[in-house]
């Protein structure tokens, strides 16, 4: 099911099926060689309009995840580093995959605390609460802490659903390279209820420190998932 696109934030309809056809390939539902469904039945099966459809294939085309074949339809065509908006996204449903979706909780500009690691060139950030969905179920909470040097404020009318997808279009720098840390840690006092763990259960935690096209660390975050909902997962190629 799609998010929808109305809500304050929510990516097109069209990026967010071209999003979820490529998290398919990636986590190997679909595989190189395989031929989609004809267009209008996929449009049916996915309840939007067959043009929105088209407009989601000829975005994948571009990004070289799929290939038109005149009069046979489209197959995949897995190209390796093929752009995405959640190129650096790791987690997926138990079963793989699931589109992502975020809810915005709190947006602030304040002091960096004490407890962040070194990152970025201020002494101040903007701090980002959201509650992060995977095919809507609720899957995690994320804190991210953009060094305040990347802005000078920050429009919450302007945020999308992918931050990366706001760092790229709206402030003109986008994320190169990140080094991630797993482990496990209790659920923050913050949380909110669609998260089905409890203030203090221990679930499974991921630390990110992410570098700009610069290579300046600019970014630090910090997710709480819910490990009956998700699984963390990075592929090697």
């Amino acid at each position: 099911m799609l998010a929808d696109d109305s809500a304050h934030g929510a990516l097109p309809a069209y990026v967010q099926i071209s999003e979820m056809i490529a998290r398919d390939i990636e986590a190997g539902h679909l595989l190189v060689g395989d031929r989609l469904p004809p267009e209008r039945a996929m449009a049916a099966d996915i309840g939007v309009a067959v043009g929105t459809l088209r407009k989601a294939l000829a975005l994948l085309v571009t990004r070289g995840l799929i290939e038109r074949r005149q009069g046979s339809g489209n197959y995949i065509r897995h190209v390796d580093g093929a752009d995405s908006i959640y190129a650096f996204f790791r987690l997926e449903l138990k079963g793989g995959g699931g589109l992502p979706t975020a809810q915005t909780l709190s947006v602030a500009h304040m002091d960096k605390p004490d407890d962040l690691p070194a990152f970025g060139t201020s002494t101040r950030a903007f701090r980002f609460r959201r509650l992060r969905l995977l095919g809507n179920i609720p899957a995690a909470l994320e804190e991210i802490w953009l060094d305040g040097a990347c802005a000078d404020r920050i429009d919450t009318s302007e945020v999308s659903e992918s931050l990366y997808h706001f760092y790229k279009s709206k402030l003109g720098l986008w994320i190169a390279r990140a080094e991630d840390s797993i482990s496990a840690a209790p659920v923050p006092g913050w949380t909110v209820d669609q998260f089905s763990p409890k203030a203090g259960d221990v679930v499974g935690f991921v630390e990110r420190i992410a570098w700009d096209q610069h290579a300046n660390p600019v970014e630090y975050s910090r997710n709480w998932f819910d490990p009956d909902v998700a699984a963390y997962v990075s592929r090697l190629k």
